[in-house]
């Protein structure tokens, strides 16, 4: 635990892990060194392809065209992964492999020192594998494959193929330990390719094929047509669709015209029984001429009322209107004049009687409207009968409808087969012949390379970046170790992480210039400040000072502080077992309270509890488990004392680095 707040702390976070980053360092060089000059060698062949758009790499459905001889290529789909992933087949890689081998058995030896040196290591280390992986078969943990699989993996391994985005050319790049090697192989690899893609796409019985798939089609095409022939024969017609059609509509007109039938006959009923009431109210004869008089009953009354008028007034003359005589005249007028009401004025002397023409009239538009109801009714039965017929016909058609529907599309299927199997006859031909030319759309834009220079390990580069490397290793190392380190090496962050103030840190005397334990004196006067001296005179100062283990250095800062106090004029005992008394200030010595019981004893009646800790021997841990020990005995811990601090930047390099920044 060490606060970096500035380069002086780096330097002193370098000299507490000095050893461990030096010998990182020096490992991390003598690696790269080594690997420079061991590590096989490895030599890059490459070889570009060109894969051109055409049918074998075609994407789109096969509605598109009948087997286009140019698609462009889909952009949702790369077809040069398809060839990738043949390139890289296990199949071709074994091939590869066979192939390998057969040329290594009759290869020579390599010569010269270093060859030989490295043919030496990997002939032991290929035998060290061997036989590991022969005990690992035999207890059953890997299985059992030949050499040649092995091989085939390996070379697999170090083959890459790829393609930059949109491009139609595949780059293809082999990596071995012999460049003459990784050229044949390459080569190897590119001819494997084309013959298994070769054979892989041959279309040898293409021909054959589509020049079968024309005669059968043919034959299917004049059954089809033969049996719809058969059919339409039945339904004595041309097409079924139109029978279909000119039924519907027979059917459609005479409906309708039985329709208007029935509302005739309807209408021509309700016509019959109107002119029959009406003939009914009429009368045969009528009268055609009358001859009218005067009814002589009337006049007579008339002249009778006259007459009793002419005696009412003579009798005026002799009575008064209320007389008796005049009364009953008077009785006598109005019965004559109600009699003569009642009669009519004139009467009929002669009459002529005739047929009535009216109802003549009427009597003949019945009959002619019978006649048309009796036709109606014999239409109605013919138009029944003539749709009775049509149904059945549609009933026919409608039963030979589905086979004739069926037959029809698979004619139509059939004709379009016959169209593309006849188009697709002329282009089967044409890609045998290219088949049998080995001629496809696959191009050799640069044949396998053969680079001397080899691409791993970069020697030179390598020696060259030994030494800022290692010194990168070397830091990362330093900050690793400073993150894992639990030590305490100083006292920032005490208080703020354990919750007990720092009371001060004593340097080590043994690592201090005699001129320079000053900096150990300001540290005591610290703890000296840090005392409450107030209450020495009134009850006294007892002083607990203890640690988790031995040789921490209490007994050290005791010495120490009681010479510091009784240079001050202060009366200062070493605790042994009396509590203080007024005026005196007792330091008890309680270290290595885990393994010494009566520590506690001793600290129970101390005013102060102080723990003293070594640096860069106490961790945070240790630490934590004995402020957590005292807490529970004593419910207090007071202050901490940091003991035998050291500042690891040796004075050396301080006067060096005080001369570098000095302006003279």
């Amino acid at each position: 635990m060490i606060s970096i707040r500035s380069f002086r702390d780096l330097l002193r976070l370098f000299f507490i892990f000095r050893r461990e980053v030096q010998i990182t360092v020096v490992a991390t060089f003598a690696i790269i060194v080594l690997g420079a000059f061991l590590l096989p060698n490895r030599y890059e062949s490459t070889a570009l392809l060109l894969v051109k758009p055409g049918r074998d790499t075609s994407t789109l459905p096969i509605e598109y065209a009948d087997r286009p001889s140019i698609v462009m290529p889909s952009a949702l789909r790369d077809p040069l992964l398809d060839e990738e992933r043949m390139l890289t087949g296990r199949p071709i890689t074994r091939l590869v492999a066979q192939q390998y081998m057969e040329a290594l058995s009759n290869a020579p030896k390599p010569t010269g020192f270093m060859a030989s040196v490295k043919g030496v290591i990997r002939a032991t280390v290929s035998g060290v594998i061997e036989f590991i992986r022969g005990s690992l078969e035999l207890i059953g943990l890997v299985e059992k494959r030949t050499p040649e699989e092995r091989l085939a993996e390996d070379l697999e391994k170090n083959f890459k193929v790829s393609h930059d985005p949109g491009s139609s050319v595949m780059e293809l790049t082999f990596t071995w330990n012999d460049p003459e090697v990784a050229q044949i192989v390459l080569k190897n690899w590119v001819e494997q390719y084309e013959n298994e893609r070769t054979r892989t796409l041959g279309r040898v019985s293409l021909y054959a094929f589509y020049e079968q798939e024309v005669k059968d089609t043919q034959a299917n095409i004049l059954s089809h047509k033969q049996q719809i022939q058969a059919l339409l024969d039945q339904v004595g017609s041309t097409s079924i669709n139109q029978r279909l059609a000119d039924t519907a509509q027979g059917l459609n007109d005479l409906r309708t015209e039985r329709n208007n039938t029935a509302r005739s006959i309807a209408s021509t009923k309700a016509g019959i029984d109107k002119i029959q009431q009406q003939i009914n109210q009429q009368t045969r004869l009528i009268s055609s001429g009358k001859e009218m008089a005067l009814n002589p009953s009337r006049q007579d009354l008339e002249n009778r009322i006259n007459s009793k008028e002419v005696e009412r007034q003579e009798l005026l003359r002799s009575f008064k209107e209320s007389a008796p005589p005049v009364q009953a005249l008077d009785n006598e007028i109005k019965n004559l004049k109600q009699l003569w009401s009642s009669q009519n004025p004139t009467v009929q002397r002669t009459e002529n009687i005739a047929p009535n023409p009216l109802f003549t009239r009427l009597q003949n538009i019945l009959n002619d409207q019978q006649a048309s109801y009796t036709r109606l009714l014999i239409q109605l039965q013919q138009l029944d009968a003539q749709l009775a017929q049509l149904e059945k016909d549609r009933q026919q058609a409608l039963s030979l409808e589905p086979q004739i529907s069926r037959l029809q599309n698979e004619l139509d299927a059939e004709e379009k087969n016959y169209v593309l199997y006849t188009d697709s006859l002329e282009k089967a031909r044409i890609d045998r012949e290219l088949d049998k030319s080995r001629i496809s759309n696959i191009a050799i834009i640069e044949q396998a390379t053969l680079n001397p220079s080899r691409v791993f390990p970069k020697s030179l580069l390598m020696l060259l970046l030994a030494v800022p490397l290692s010194l990168g290793v070397g830091m990362l190392a330093l900050y690793l170790f400073y993150l894992l380190d639990q030590r305490i090496h100083d006292g920032d962050k005490i208080e703020a992480q354990f919750g007990v103030p720092l009371w001060s840190s004593l340097q080590d005397l043994e690592t201090v210039q005699p001129h320079r334990t000053s900096a150990f004196t300001a540290s005591l006067y610290r703890l000296y400040s840090v005392l409450p001296l107030k209450q020495v005179a009134e009850r006294g100062l007892s002083i607990g000072l203890t640690s988790a283990h031995s040789g921490e250095g209490v007994t050290f800062v005791v010495d120490h502080l009681r010479k510091l106090l009784e240079d001050h004029g202060h009366t200062v005992r070493v605790g042994d077992g009396r509590p203080a008394e007024p005026g005196e200030i007792q330091l008890i010595d309680a270290s290595a309270f885990f393994v010494n019981q009566q520590a506690f004893v001793h600290l129970r009646d101390a005013d102060l509890i102080v723990l003293v800790v070594q640096a860069e021997t106490s961790t945070v841990p240790k630490l934590q488990n004995a402020l957590a020990t005292l807490t529970t005995a004593f419910k207090r811990v007071d202050g901490i004392i940091l003991n035998r601090r050291r500042f690891e930047i040796p004075e050396r390099v301080l006067n060096w680095l005080s001369r570098l920044r000095s302006p003279h």
